[in-house]
């Protein structure tokens, strides 16, 4: 794909209706899972995309049995009952914030020595409260950039830690900081299985109830994994013997938001095939966000339908959006359009994700003449409506900015966006599938 995507203006367009991509989030977790059963499982309608190639890489890397059919989205994992193949592998997690957390816990309670490095953009993420719970356990770091970051070497004792009665490793309760990223949670949750005596994890921070946690717990679940949760205290048991024969993965809930947002934007119908109230995802909620400006809402056979076609405009809105952050650029997107000022709260964690999204959101909006600003009361941005000024929009090598920020060019004409590749991470296809809505124009 060229450097620059310069987004043409769509009018008149007829319903929409697309499929978006298998959840990057259920992908990832599905894979670990997976590879830590007793099962050979087959995985239907995966994800391919930067980050869920780097995780299957990285699984193939450590000896795993992975068989990948990508024309049929599938990928059929032979678990190994929490041995790692290769106790002395390489693994490279690239830019995939899941990969990075899920796996080096994995490795970490499985016992081995490994080698793992990282993109640049990751090696600047944290990782640094997980590690640190890690190495006081008995885990031994050796980081070959700065300390608590990616690069690293670690060390684990032999046998994982079945070697707790010798002293060398110790970890039966932990408690950890949910407010900096909850993928730290997920990844003790999924992996503490693997604990001869299980693990218990008590959640604390502002993201305790996030719906990734609640995913995560759910999905154990279906792979056969009952954890008990009283409060925010989560016991995982340990098992021998679980895992599934086969497990579906949804749509992406997060990508189909960006198509969802065309219905007030454009004032359109959208229907998003697969999608449906039961979503495990927590992005689901950014539908109600929709319908508080007016949309109405159906779970069809089909998927659910957005409706907007019969709006004249859309309110401003006051919305908290620390459940289903991920949405913050594409409701930053709608935001200008919008009869009165949009303030998004509770999201000044996405500040320490694939870039900082509060700087980029206020950056990029300021370049498109629109007014904006931080509202460090309520950990937010308040954006006001304005006349949108021709821009290209830089993208941060991040794929949300990129999805989101295309909204503006559509309803404008006025946008092109820098680096659309970096939309490789979860969605590859998002700039083909936007040339089709061209060609469904009344």
């Amino acid at each position: 794909m060229d450097n620059i995507y310069r987004v043409k203006k769509l009018e008149n367009i007829g319903e929409i209706k697309v499929q978006a991509p298998g959840s990057k989030s259920i992908t990832n977790r599905a894979l670990l899972l997976a590879a830590i059963s007793g099962e050979k499982c087959r995985l239907r309608g995966v994800l391919f995309s930067d980050d869920s190639r780097a995780f299957l890489e990285s699984l193939i890397g450590l000896g795993f049995q992975v068989d990948i059919n990508e024309e049929e989205k599938e990928v059929t994992v032979r678990g190994t009952g929490g041995k790692i193949p290769d106790t002395h592998g390489k693994i490279n997690v690239r830019s995939a914030g899941t990969a990075a957390r899920f796996l080096t816990v994995m490795l970490a309670l499985a016992g081995g020595e490994y080698e793992l490095a990282a993109s640049p953009q990751m090696c600047r993420r944290p990782m640094e409260p997980l590690l640190h719970i890690l190495q006081e356990a008995g885990v031994r770091f050796d980081f070959q950039g700065e300390e608590g970051h990616f690069p690293f070497s670690m060390s684990s004792p032999a046998g994982g830690f079945a070697s707790e009665e010798k002293g060398e490793f110790s970890l039966a309760e932990v408690k950890i900081d949910t407010g900096v990223s909850s993928q730290f949670a997920s990844a003790l949750l999924m992996a503490g299985v693997l604990l001869p005596g299980g693990l218990t994890v008590t959640l604390e921070g502002a993201r305790a109830e996030s719906p990734y946690i609640n995913m995560t717990i759910a999905m154990m679940k279906q792979f056969g994994i009952e954890v008990r949760r009283e409060g925010r205290s989560c016991h995982i048991p340990h098992k021998e013997i679980f895992g599934c024969k086969e497990y579906r993965i949804e749509p992406d809930v997060s990508g189909a938001c960006y198509f969802y947002a065309m219905a007030p934007l454009l004032k359109t119908d959208v229907i998003v095939n697969n999608v449906h109230e039961n979503s495990l995802q927590g992005d689901i909620r950014f539908l109600d966000v929709l319908e508080r400006m007016g949309c109405r809402r159906e779970d069809t056979n089909e998927g659910i339908r957005i409706s907007g076609s019969r709006l004249l405009g859309y309110p401003g809105i006051d919305v908290s959006m620390r459940d289903f952050s991920d949405q913050t650029m594409t409701l930053a997107a709608l935001a200008p359009f919008a009869e009165g000022p949009v303030l998004i709260r509770d999201v000044g964690h996405i500040r320490l994700q694939e870039s900082d999204r509060i700087a980029a959101i206020l950056t990029e909006l300021g370049r498109m003449g629109i007014s904006c600003e931080e509202a460090p009361e309520c950990g937010g941005i308040r954006i006001f409506p304005g006349e949108v000024m021709e821009a290209e929009a830089e993208t941060y090598e991040d794929h949300r900015m990129a999805m989101a920020f295309t909204l503006i060019g559509l309803k404008t004409g006025k946008i092109a966006i820098k680096n659309p590749g970096c939309c490789r991470k979860t969605f590859e296809n998002y700039f083909e599938l936007i040339e089709t809505l061209y060609e469904q124009r009344k």
